[in-house]
């Protein structure tokens, strides 16, 4: 299927509204636009640069969390959510009531992340792995009643009150079938010879266009960008999250996804995608040489510290996955009394490593903060 000859799917007339039905997509694909062959060369050594980290990167596990808990913010803010990074680093119990759903949707997505990436030691990408994704995504938030882990079984449309007056309406639920299951052979068909980012681009196309959850959908298509580069070996580790990026271009991403079902233009989507890979991989490896220079700093830094430096150093490690803490948290991770964690705090303060932030309760929180910046810009 050559790009210039693409023809997305068909209206098709229900009772009092179109659905639209789109073509099956588990094909050959070949293209006409030099622009998307640079796109591609870029974006794919952008991706080997950025997983370089993944390799070199003592203790590389220890900056992930961030970096799944930013794109869980930023995917979830694509949808209407309003948690901020800050606010989903603290406990439950410092949100406040109204904000507290927000919260919840986004500790969802980064427990449904890190569920999918070790499923997928033992699972490959697949339906099934979706719907568990999808499942936990749902689990005791606002959408729980929507067949969580499950294909919908009616129909559902985007923007508007009913299907008559929707901005999109998706195909009707007896085609999720079939559809899903041509996405899923497209993933893993290897007598065709399609470039996984193409791939990539026109499985989340294919995936927001099917809609094949009640809800979730944007949450779990995005999801699938990073687990498909885990699954097939482009990432050791989930460190590219495109999100940052659409989020920042919203109105961009819904009109190219709207153009290939209104104009065929394939084209212009895949460029799209490929330019917001091309950047979230540049900014995932710049952020990578920032942590490493931060960490080289902070780790000369506690030296002078004598014989609290080891103390000082599992300190750091824990803020590198959470950069929020309390005296009672260093008192708990060293297994030593409150008083002697309240002297640590005080060093790494005085050594302008953590600053003061706000309270909880009656207990004093201090923030890792040159560190969180790195996932604040």
């Amino acid at each position: 299927m050559n790009l210039r000859n693409y023809k997305s799917g068909n209206w098709t007339q229900q009772y009092q509204y179109k659905s639209f039905l789109p073509v099956l997509i588990n094909k050959e694909w070949t293209w006409d636009d030099p622009q998307i062959n640079t796109l591609l060369e870029q974006a794919t050594q952008a991706i080997g640069e950025l997983n370089a980290f993944s390799i070199i990167v003592p203790d590389v596990d220890l900056f992930i969390r961030m970096h799944v808990l930013k794109e869980a913010s930023k995917s979830s803010r694509i949808e209407g959510t309003q948690t901020t990074i800050d606010e989903a680093l603290c406990p439950k119990e410092m949100i406040l009531p109204e904000r507290r759903d927000d919260w919840q949707e986004v500790q969802n997505y980064v427990l449904a992340m890190n569920q999918a990436i070790t499923e997928l030691e033992t699972l490959p990408l697949s339906n099934r792995l979706l719907k568990n994704t999808h499942k936990t995504l749902l689990q005791g938030v606002r959408g729980t009643e929507k067949q969580p882990g499950e294909f919908r079984t009616s129909q559902n449309w985007i923007g508007g009150s009913t299907p008559a007056d929707a901005v999109f309406v998706p195909p009707q639920h007896t085609d999720i079938p079939d559809l899903m299951g041509d996405l899923e052979k497209f993933w893993h068909n290897d007598t065709i010879h399609v470039p996984h980012l193409i791939r990539i681009a026109i499985s989340h196309y294919q995936f927001e266009t099917i809609h094949p959850f009640l809800d979730g959908n944007g949450r779990i298509g995005r999801l699938l960008i990073t687990l498909y580069l885990v699954n097939k070996g482009f990432l050791k580790k989930p460190t590219l999250y495109v999100s940052d990026n659409l989020e920042k271009h919203k109105g961009a991403y819904y009109e190219a996804l709207t153009r290939v079902r209104e104009s065929n233009d394939m084209n212009h989507w895949i460029k799209f995608l490929l330019t917001a890979i091309l950047a979230s991989a540049i900014k995932g490896k710049n952020t990578f040489q920032e942590i490493l220079s931060l960490r080289s700093k902070v780790e000369h830094a506690i030296l002078s510290l004598g014989k609290k430096a080891e103390n000082a150093r599992r300190i750091l490690n824990h803020l590198y996955k959470n950069p929020i803490i309390t005296a009672n948290d260093v008192a708990k991770i060293l297994d030593v009394s409150h008083q002697t964690g309240s002297l640590l705090i005080k060093d790494l303060l005085r050594l302008n490593i953590l600053e003061k932030s706000m309270k909880i309760e009656r207990s004093q929180t201090y923030a890792f903060t040159q560190y969180l910046s790195l996932f604040m810009e």
